[in-house]
Formats: C-alpha cells, sequence, structure tokens
C-alpha cells in the first residue's frame, strides 16, 4: 500500500479469494477522511460493490487495456 497525497494504491493482483477482499476492507477501515483507494485486482470484484454501497461509499470501476480492473473508492460526503 502507497499514500499519494489523498490517494492510497492497493494491488491485489493475483491473490485468491478471499485474500483481496480481506485486504481492501482492511484498508477501508483505516482510510482517513478525505481520502481515496485506488485498487487494482486482476477480476472484477462484483461482490464488494454491495458491500461498498451499504457501508456509505462510492466507487469508480476502470477496466483497462492490459485487462486489470482499477477501482477508486471514497466515503460519500
Amino acid at each position: 500500500m502507497t499514500l499519494m497525497d489523498e490517494e492510497i494504491s492497493l494491488d491485489v493482483c493475483g491473490l485468491q479469494p478471499p485474500e483481496p477482499m480481506e485486504r481492501v476492507l482492511e484498508a477501508l477501515s483505516q482510510l482517513p477522511q478525505g481520502q481515496r483507494l485506488r485498487m487494482l485486482i486482476d477480476r472484477e470484484p462484483r461482490p464488494l460493490y454491495r458491500i461498498l454501497d451499504n457501508n456509505g461509499y462510492r466507487y469508480s470501476t476502470h477496466e483497462r487495456p492490459d485487462y486489470l480492473y482499477e477501482i477508486l473508492i471514497w466515503q460519500k460526503t
């Protein structure tokens, strides 16, 4: 995990379930107000979207040309 201004990056590519979900939820539990989490994963984390919706987060998903998914997550204000 790296800190860049108001954004934290989390690369969970290659990890087997449930580790990507566990890592992103742990990162979100420590995310300071106003910061965003940028997650890189090698499959679309559809179950994560429902968790984010139910817990006050917004997100944006982008499928990259290299077939990885980049998900930007932030708290609703």
